[in-house]
């Protein structure tokens, strides 16, 4: 939802804590307890001091966690910032003990669901245990049969021996629609990857070229219209329908080549390297005078090699946030000689990587090109990417998928990010995808190059416009459909569902549990559901405060929560959770609340003292 997301995504999801030894909350405990704004907490001296950091759009969670550590031993000051980017600030600040998180594996793999979050140097990591990291590198190179022992490990270490996060709960994916103006079967709700936007279409047909489809979304800043810099709410449905990767997921985290770059992929004998033919039917989109244009460069093998190098480089621009994601890459290549396709076998089969890649083609394969202008599809010329991994690692795959994999234009980004890396100056260099590019009133001046299904044409606090990519997959069922698209920013969850119902947008992403029952009570609206990859947990902070030092005070907080209370607050549409793994592995490991060991290691703390 962090969310490497990322929130992402990732998606940023609500964290909330529940401690045992408590009453049950409840909807009405909730609603009539004091608002986090308030200012009502009563401190009481024998009790230990915590600062919880959230924000006010998960005011029901923070409500039940302060409640909650108030009545077993803790007096709760509440940190609430209106959004995200207030919140980041003072996460980035320190100014907290522990922090309502939330991570969402887009990607469908559990290596992603721990890399970026707990390895030392991980790009949203503020841990370092070298155990830990230990754990997650020998995962990621097991099959799924031994990596669910691994795993095993590594959340005990995690959760239970150190209780580095205090998991609280996984989440169902939701979105409601207007079902009088989208057609439902057009609209697609998955696992883990973010809404197609090429597929969304109308009722009435009509109104493809006329009409603006309008969707939400909370948060008006971004972080980066540059795949690589951003991985949470803010983008990653932008960037994933603003730039196409060598793959796709399902609906069910299977990796496909549907409506991606690649035609088929191959996993060659040894799991270390995989190769992509590619489509020749997608150029790169820019906006000219607030509409987008097709700019007649054609996306290609030397697109994808210039993104992938720069993906897995942490250096390859200031702030990368997805490098980690990227680290397995060795290499990407173009593959120039088709008799070294029919002399490498498929792993785990006797097909050649030639034959994979050529079934279902129209055309087999002919020659072999390395210019992507030369490439013709329908004559047998085909472009063929070989990526070489560090080592034996199919998950990288599924990293392929995500949003930070996307395809950039070489030519633009290398003629935008001319400083220097190293003395990068944020007063006055300006990098490809920088938001002020494309909002009103600012530095408006949009170089995005996007191979994607749509291009951002401007912003402004009010919403952001969207027009579909002209050369994008033209004449095939992946062509987008809808000519614009419209994100209406809307912070507050109850004036989103307002707009819903009254027609002001026509399709609301990840509407909360307790605004199920409204969505099924209108006639217009259809609610979508399902066990979503999202997980909500309580992050510690690590520096210069008493429980990035204190193991004891950590267990105090982590054997005082109890899960079935936000299930009960839910509707039991929230479900148990070890950590971020937990909707993707099951280790068969559960917390379970226990008020005697809490009070037992908060008095070990109170004694250390």
């Amino acid at each position: 939802m962090q969310n490497k997301v990322k929130f992402g995504a990732m998606l940023l999801l609500s964290l909330s804590i529940v401690l045992s030894g408590c009453k049950l909350t409840t909807k009405n405990d909730v609603a009539e307890s004091p608002s986090p704004t308030t200012g009502s907490e009563v401190v009481d001296n024998n009790k230990v001091d915590i600062e919880v950091l959230g924000m006010s759009a998960n005011e029901a969670d923070l409500n039940i966690v302060r409640d909650q550590l108030n009545k077993n031993g803790f007096n709760v000051k509440l940190n609430v910032q209106a959004d995200y980017s207030s919140f980041k600030a003072q996460q980035d600040a320190g100014n907290y003990d522990v922090s309502l998180s939330g991570w969402t594996t887009v990607t469908g793999n559990p290596d992603y669901a721990v890399r970026s979050l707990f390895k030392t140097g991980g790009d949203y990591s503020i841990m370092s245990d070298a155990d830990i990291d230990a754990l997650i590198e020998q995962a990621a190179a097991q099959t799924p049969e031994q990596f669910v022992a691994t795993y095993k490990d590594f959340e005990q270490k995690l959760v239970f021996d150190n209780a580095y996060i205090a998991p609280l709960y996984s989440s169902l994916k939701s979105q409601a629609l207007n079902k009088d103006v989208l057609n439902p079967d057009s609209v697609r709700l998955s696992k883990s990857r973010s809404l197609p936007w090429e597929e969304l279409d109308f009722n009435d047909t009509a109104k493809r070229d006329k009409d603006a489809l309008v969707l939400q979304s909370t948060m008006p800043t971004l972080t980066s219209l540059d795949p690589i810099k951003g991985n949470d709410g803010s983008i990653n449905i932008i960037n994933t329908n603003q730039y196409v990767r060598l793959v796709n997921l399902t609906d069910d985290d299977k990796v496909t080549s549907a409506g991606s770059l690649s035609l088929n992929h191959a996993i060659a004998d040894g799991n270390s390297d995989y190769f992509f033919i590619l489509r020749d039917d997608i150029n790169f989109a820019a906006v000219k005078d607030k509409l987008a244009v097709d700019t007649g460069e054609r996306v290609g093998a030397d697109d994808v090699i210039f993104s992938l190098d720069r993906a897995k480089n942490k250096d390859s621009v200031p702030d990368h946030r997805t490098y980690t994601l990227h680290e397995h890459i060795k290499s990407a290549e173009v593959v120039t000689d088709v008799a070294a396709l029919e002399g490498i076998k498929v792993s785990g089969s006797d097909q050649t990587v030639k034959a994979a890649l050529e079934e279902g083609l129209d055309a087999k394969i002919a020659s072999l090109v390395s210019d992507k202008t030369q490439a013709d599809n329908g004559a047998g010329k085909y472009q063929v990417v070989k990526v070489t991994t560090t080592e034996p690692f199919p998950q990288v795959l599924n990293y392929l998928a995500h949003q930070s994999a996307g395809i950039v234009s070489k030519k633009q980004v290398e003629a935008i990010n001319t400083y220097d890396v190293a003395k990068f100056d944020p007063n006055k260099d300006i990098p490809y995808g920088d938001q002020n590019t494309v909002t009103e009133g600012n530095a408006y001046n949009n170089t995005l190059y996007t191979s994607g299904p749509y291009i951002l044409s401007y912003k402004n606090d009010y919403e952001a416009i969207f027009y579909k990519n002209p050369a994008y997959m033209t004449g095939s069922d992946h062509a987008p459909k809808i000519n614009s698209i419209k994100v209406r920013f809307i912070k507050d969850a109850d004036s989103t569902l307002a707009a819903l119902r009254s027609g002001e947008i026509h399709l609301y992403y990840a509407v909360s549990e307790t605004k199920f029952d409204i969505v099924k009570g209108d006639s217009k609206l259809q609610l979508q559901t399902l066990p979503s990859n999202a997980v909500s947990y309580l992050l510690f902070n690590t520096k210069n405060r008493a429980v990035a030092e204190s193991a004891d005070l950590r267990k105090a907080v982590l054997y005082s929560i109890n899960q079935e209370d936000f299930i009960t607050y839910y509707g039991g549409n929230k479900f148990k959770a070890i950590s971020t793994l937990s909707p993707i592995v099951d280790t068969g490991l559960e917390l379970k609340a226990d008020a005697a060991k809490a009070k037992e290691f908060l008095n070990a703390y109170k004694a250390s003292k």
